[in-house]
C-alpha cells in the first residue's frame, strides 16, 4: 500500500501543466466544450484558464441550468490535454441528457501545474507550502461563479449549484461546501486527500448547512490504507450528522487513484447529485 511520501510524489507526477488553450488536432473534446482564454484571479495574482460545456440545446433553448463547477480543468473533456486519460465529462452528459434529460453547464478550472498542491489546499503543509485553498475558493465565488452567471443562462442558486473533484479537487470541493454553504449546495468529493488535510473532518462537522447539502463521497480501496481510513472517517460524520437522503459514500474494492475510476463513477455521481431518473441500459 502506499505510504504519505509515495502518495504525495504520484500526486505530483501526474500533475499536467496549464495547457495550450488553442484547439488541438487531436482533440477529443465535444463540439459543445469551449475553452475560455485565461483570466485574472484577483485572489490569487494569477490567471487561469477555464473549460465550459454547455447542452447540446443550449444554443436552441432558453432553459436555464444548473451549473457544475470542476476542478483539473484539463482532465474533464479532452485526452490531448489530459494527463492519463480524460473524465468524459462531455460524452457523458450528451448521453445523459437523452436518457435521462440531465442537463447542466459544467465549467472545468484548469489547475494551477506548480501551485496545484497549495491551490487546492486550505492549510498549510510543511512540506508543500503555505495553503491557498481560501483564496482559491474565493476566486470560484466571488470572480468567476458571478462572470458564468452573467455570460450563461445558469440557475444560480445553492439548490442548482454544485463542486466536484477528484485528490486534491475532492479535498477543495469539500472545503468549498464548509467555506460557501449558502452558495454550493451540493459536492462531488472524489478521492479526497484527507490525509494532507486532516482539519477538514472538524471543519466539515461545523459546516451550518451540512445537513442540507447533497455529498457523494467516493474512494477506491486500491488507493491505499490512509485513503480508505479517511473516507471511513468522513462517512462516519456524514451518517452521524446528516440524513441518509442527503449523502452517498462508496468505497469501491477496485477503484484505484486514476482518471479511469473518476470516468466510470462521474455519470453515477452527477445523476445522484441532480436528481436525475435513468433507466437501466
Amino acid at each position: 500500500m502506499y505510504n504519505k511520501l509515495t502518495l504525495a510524489a504520484l500526486w505530483l507526477a501526474t500533475l499536467p501543466a496549464i495547457a495550450d488553450v488553442s484547439p488541438a488536432t487531436n482533440s477529443t473534446a465535444e463540439p459543445n466544450v469551449h475553452v475560455i482564454p485565461a483570466i485574472p484571479m484577483r485572489t490569487l495574482q494569477r490567471e487561469r484558464s477555464y473549460r465550459v460545456y454547455l447542452p447540446e440545446d443550449y444554443q436552441s433553448s432558453d432553459t436555464r441550468y444548473p451549473v457544475l463547477y470542476m476542478h483539473d480543468g484539463q482532465n474533464l473533456f479532452d485526452n490531448a490535454t489530459s494527463y492519463a486519460g480524460e473524465w468524459g465529462v462531455d460524452e457523458s452528459l450528451n448521453r445523459l441528457s437523452a436518457q435521462c434529460g440531465l442537463e447542466l453547464i459544467v465549467v472545468g478550472i484548469d489547475n494551477g501545474g506548480e501551485h496545484r498542491m497549495t491551490e487546492l489546499n486550505p492549510y498549510d503543509n510543511e512540506r508543500f507550502g503555505a495553503g491557498e485553498g481560501d483564496a482559491y475558493v474565493d476566486f470560484l465565488v466571488k470572480e468567476l461563479k458571478p462572470l458564468v452567471d452573467r455570460e450563461y443562462r445558469t440557475l444560480s442558486g445553492r439548490k442548482h449549484t454544485a463542486v466536484m473533484g477528484s485528490s486534491m479537487g475532492g479535498l477543495i470541493s469539500n472545503h468549498a461546501i464548509n467555506r460557501y454553504p449558502d452558495v454550493f449546495g451540493m459536492a462531488g468529493i472524489f478521492s479526497p486527500s484527507y490525509w494532507i488535510a486532516p482539519q477538514m473532518f472538524d471543519s466539515t462537522k461545523r459546516n451550518p448547512r451540512l445537513q442540507e447539502t447533497r455529498t457523494y463521497l467516493l474512494t477506491g480501496a486500491l488507493e491505499g490504507d490512509e485513503m480508505s481510513a479517511g473516507h471511513r472517517k468522513m462517512q462516519a460524520l456524514l451518517e452521524n450528522n446528516v440524513p441518509a437522503a442527503q449523502w452517498h459514500a462508496e468505497l469501491d474494492p477496485q477503484g484505484a487513484h486514476n482518471e479511469a475510476f473518476w470516468r466510470e463513477e462521474f455519470p453515477l455521481a452527477a445523476t445522484w447529485l441532480f436528481g436525475a431518473q435513468c433507466k437501466s441500459e
